[in-house]
């Protein structure tokens, strides 16, 4: 565990992407790398924790033995639920958790370095603009925004997609800005404009390649889910992670 002693961001935005970085590594935690994270949390071991570091990466730990702590600690014991309840409701318990966790760390630092009123409702505005980890795991941070956006939109945009020859079956299409020319772009962009990745929980961006997950339908960046462009025009029906290990798990 980082602890916090060798890393203390000083600034709203160094704070910021402390946040970010942390809140990264969580997410994969819980979606693209949910297989290790439950091997992990193996309900015979003592209490352990979730941790996210700065850097984007995550470990599944003892909580630190110095009180008080350097940093907020994250909530005790995960892995003792996780045999006792479904695998989506485990992941979205220690998602509200998660999501605690990060909060109780950020406004941490504006504490011990002084924010005042304005920094600190700053802080929370740029936390706030992004979906929550509970809201990424579960998803509901895609349902909000498809709320927004019509169904015959979306079957529109499937039809163009599969005459371009992109996954006709399995209403799988990619979101490339140089593959829309036509003068329906900027329609395009507005629809997705609140899509959100189900890995890193990032809104949609035209420049990006994304694929959509035939059994869940989560939107996710290619480079999240490790796709590419080339590999997706193979695939008849795609399966993230999440789905895949469901499968996969006796």
């Amino acid at each position: 565990m980082d602890g916090g002693a060798q890393y203390n961001p000083r600034t709203v935005e160094e704070v910021f992407r402390d946040f970010k970085g942390r809140r990264a590594g969580m997410i994969k935690a819980l979606t693209t790398e949910v297989e290790e994270f439950y091997q992990q949390c193996d309900p015979e071991k003592d209490n352990l924790c979730l941790y996210g570091f700065p850097n984007e990466q995550w470990e599944v730990n003892l909580p630190a033995e110095e009180v008080p702590p350097e940093l907020p600690e994250p909530a005790l014991g995960i892995n003792f639920a996780r045999d006792g309840m479904q695998d989506k409701d485990w992941l979205s318990l220690v998602a509200v958790h998660s999501d605690a966790w990060l909060l109780a760390v950020a406004f941490y630092f504006g504490a011990r370095f002084g924010f005042d009123k304005a920094d600190r409702k700053r802080l929370f505005t740029m936390i706030n603009d992004l979906p929550t980890i509970f809201e990424v795991v579960t998803g509901s941070a895609k349902k909000h925004a498809k709320e927004k956006s019509s169904v015959s939109n979306h079957t529109d945009n499937k039809s163009k997609a599969s005459s371009k020859g992109r996954g006709s079956e399995s209403g799988k299409y990619s979101k490339q800005a140089k593959d829309e020319e036509d003068e329906g772009l900027d329609e395009d962009e507005e629809e997705h404009g609140e899509t959100l990745c189900g890995a890193c929980g990032e809104n949609y961006a035209s420049d990006e390649f994304w694929i959509c997950c035939d059994i869940c339908e989560k939107w996710f960046h290619g480079k999240c889910v490790k796709i590419t462009p080339a590999r997706a025009e193979h695939i008849k029906q795609y399966k993230c992670p999440s789905c895949s290990n469901k499968r996969a798990r006796p």
